[in-house]
């Protein structure tokens, strides 16, 4: 296999720079590059580091970590240079002039897979870490990078296998129909698996925002106080406020940290019946960022009475209720009430003036946040895996009916159905595990 290279820290400048060489090759192009003839493995190196016409790059650590006792399962070389890009890009054009060549992005992972060093949760897992916006998503991600996907993945394949072999037993004997007490127990094992397949598909779903960070919307009709909100959740003026209806064509967005949250807030145009295509596609657009969202404000202005257009935002809350988390802020309560409330009730809204103070505001924010991360339940980490799970989910649910029905080859394929789809979040399934259960559990005789 080629030997692949890659400058493995972020581009700028810092104290270190860090070259990744794996491959066949990487030991002696370490060697070339420090005129060293031995390099010890596990032992930090100090070297000078030279391009061939001798001259010198710089004094670098070298890292030589061998095959299979690497990330990737390979020779690799790790050299820690001064920081800086242009130290950097030049040892790599020298390594790659001695025999490597240029990595593919995660390309270094991706062997790590092929040669078994890491499963595909691992794998998601360091990907997402590298991009994860708290340290909630951290917490749950280290958990999966442990392995605790792959065992909860594991656990529910050998059940679901060890299901296969005695179904396939007994398709031998056709004739026959299936044991009662074996149906019983096929039965409350595919009952089991379906409980916990879809619970921790609806627990991944609702914590989405944990692992690829918070949207928060605020919609509402024009002039209800969404631009002047921002701005005090932002601490300073970001989007322009006055008193023309439809003065935000546009959807806003920008990021603040709310404990150890880092959220992105969207001030959407304000929700209304367009009159004019420019504003049609402002509203559109806000439709949309609430559709994404998976958290929404909603913001009505008490100081006026409930209109057709405030209506129109109740009927959107109510239709993402059971998707998202909304919360209702009645605005401008330094003003007299003339807004029904009793519209809002079952959202519990509450008054404030985005004039004045955001507080509860923020603090409501982030006692939510802080409770979604509190829940230490197991959840998938990407859409792959929520995918592959809802697929076997529905194969574990077709396989019911040719259960009850005695169609063993029908249940067979379903289970296959099923094992194929919730393997695929780690490793592919190889139909010699079927014998291994069979042999490993019971004897068909001699």
């Amino acid at each position: 296999m080629e030997t692949i290279a890659a400058i493995a820290t972020a581009h700028g400048i810092g104290s270190i720079s860090i070259i990744r060489v794996s491959g066949d090759k990487a030991l002696q192009i370490a060697q070339k590059l420090s005129k060293k003839d031995t390099i010890i493995p596990r032992y930090a190196t100090l070297s000078y580091l030279y391009k061939q016409d001798n001259s010198i790059i710089d004094e670098a650590i070298i890292l030589y970590f061998k095959s299979p006792y690497s990330f990737t399962g390979e020779d690799i070389v790790e050299f820690q240079s001064h920081g800086g890009i242009v130290v950097a890009n030049v040892i790599l054009k020298e390594v790659i002039s001695l025999g490597a060549r240029l990595a593919n992005p995660g390309e270094f992972s991706k062997r790590a897979f092929l040669n078994g060093k890491i499963d595909l949760t691992k794998a998601e897992a360091i990907a997402k870490i590298i991009e994860t916006k708290s340290e909630d998503a951290l917490h749950l991600l280290s958990k999966q990078l442990k392995g605790d996907l792959k065992d909860f993945v594991n656990d529910l394949r050998d059940k679901l296998v060890e299901i296969l072999a005695f179904i396939e037993v007994n398709i031998d004997y056709a004739e026959e129909d299936l044991p009662k007490e074996l149906e019983n127990d096929i039965s409350s094992k595919l009952q089991y698996i379906e409980k916990s397949i879809d619970k921790i598909v609806q627990a991944s779903l609702q914590k989405e925002g944990l692992i690829n960070g918070f949207d928060i919307a605020i919609v509402g009709k024009p002039n209800v106080g969404k631009s002047s909100l921002l701005n005090k959740l932002l601490n300073y003026q970001r989007a322009i406020i006055s008193d023309i209806a439809g003065t935000t064509r546009d959807t806003i967005e920008e990021e603040i940290k709310l404990g150890t949250h880092l959220v992105k807030i969207v001030d959407t145009a304000g929700i209304r019946e367009a009159k004019d295509s420019i504003e049609k596609i402002g509203v559109q657009r806000s439709i949309s960022s609430m559709e994404k969202a998976s958290v929404v404000i909603a913001l009505f202005d008490i100081s006026k009475e409930c209109d057709e257009d405030d209506e129109t935002i109740i009927k959107m809350i109510n239709k993402y209720k059971k998707d998202k988390k909304i919360f209702v802020f009645l605005n401008k309560s330094d003003l007299p009430c003339k807004f029904n409330t009793s519209k809002l009730s079952e959202f519990n809204p509450i008054k404030i003036s985005a004039k004045n103070d955001v507080s509860i505001v923020i603090e409501t924010l982030k006692e939510y946040l802080d409770n979604s991360s509190k829940d230490d339940t197991l959840l998938l980490t990407s859409a792959r895996q929520i995918q592959s799970c809802k697929m076997a989910l529905e194969a574990i649910k077709r396989a019911k009916e040719p259960l009850k029905d005695g169609e063993l080859e029908l249940l067979a394929y379903e289970i296959n159905e099923a094992i194929s789809h919730i393997s695929s979040i780690t490793i592919k399934f190889e139909r010699d595990e079927i014998l291994d259960k069979m042999f490993g559990s019971f004897c068909l005789g001699k």
